[in-house]
């Protein structure tokens, strides 16, 4: 695949991490936050369950090969979408993505200044860090008070 298709792909994604929290905060206030968090998740596993059945690539016979924290990402998921039902109501749907997508890039600056999880190490520079103070000056503007 391309680049620019990968980063299509990738900016379909972003919209809907801006979606969905709108999305799943408008049913918490029908059915509660921490039951809006557990359907959101359960579709979107029974979504993946029905790609992993057609598809029949991977193994999931070796999960028990993998160390506990490479299985963390769905707890991680599941804070990260009861934070944005939370947070969303109350901030707006522009504050909470403007901080979301600066926490994501301060966070995956450091990852890459220090090649964790394996990753391919990228030094973090003064180019680096002034995109950094952009993203948190963008943020406060955005941010809904």
């Amino acid at each position: 695949m391309n680049s620019l298709f990968l980063m299509a792909l990738m900016f379909c994604g972003g919209v809907a991490i801006a979606l969905q929290p709108s999305i799943n905060a408008r049913l918490a206030q029908k059915i509660g936050v921490v039951e809006s968090a557990c359907v959101s998740f359960a579709a979107g596993t029974l979504v993946l369950l029905l790609i992993v059945l057609c598809t029949g690539r991977g193994g999931l016979r070796h999960l028990g090969n993998a160390p506990w924290w490479e299985m963390t990402g769905g707890l991680l998921g599941a804070f990260f979408v009861t934070m944005t039902i939370i947070v969303v109501p109350r901030i707006g749907t522009a504050s909470a993505v403007a901080s979301i997508i600066t926490a994501q890039l301060v966070t995956g600056i450091v990852l890459d200044h220090y090649g964790l999880f394996g990753l391919k190490e990228a030094q973090f520079d003064l180019k680096r860090g002034l995109g950094v103070l952009l993203l948190l000056a963008g943020a406060a503007l955005i941010y809904r008070r």
